[in-house]
């Protein structure tokens, strides 16, 4: 499957607030082939101090970049109106956070 025909499902099952729970699986499914859905659940590292070894350095940067990827993706899968609810939010989990208390329903 190609990167274009993941992001397709995506921008065909767009979240409109009652889909939470396939819009989600899709999203994982998507991350998931990305090597980046660690991000919808893991806490942003704390700011590194300094001396931080190379390793360190390198997880804190890759972190940062996949949760701008991350974001962007989902901010994309919304409709405009949602999408507005959650455009000032600045990490996944938060948005993830958010997005759960609102829509989240029991399968």
């Amino acid at each position: 499957m190609s990167k274009n025909a993941l992001i397709l499902i995506m921008d065909t099952n767009k979240f409109n607030g009652m889909n939470y729970n396939d819009w989600l699986r899709n999203l994982r499914i998507i991350l998931d082939f990305e090597n980046q859905s660690y991000v919808l659940d893991k806490l942003l590292p704390t700011a590194l101090p300094e001396g931080s070894s190379p390793e360190k350095r390198v997880t804190f940067e890759k972190w940062l970049e996949d949760n701008r990827k991350v974001r962007s993706i989902i901010l994309t899968s919304m409709t405009n109106n949602i999408q507005k609810q959650y455009d000032r939010l600045d990490d996944v989990p938060s948005i993830m956070l958010r997005m759960k208390e609102a829509y989240a329903v029991p399968d």
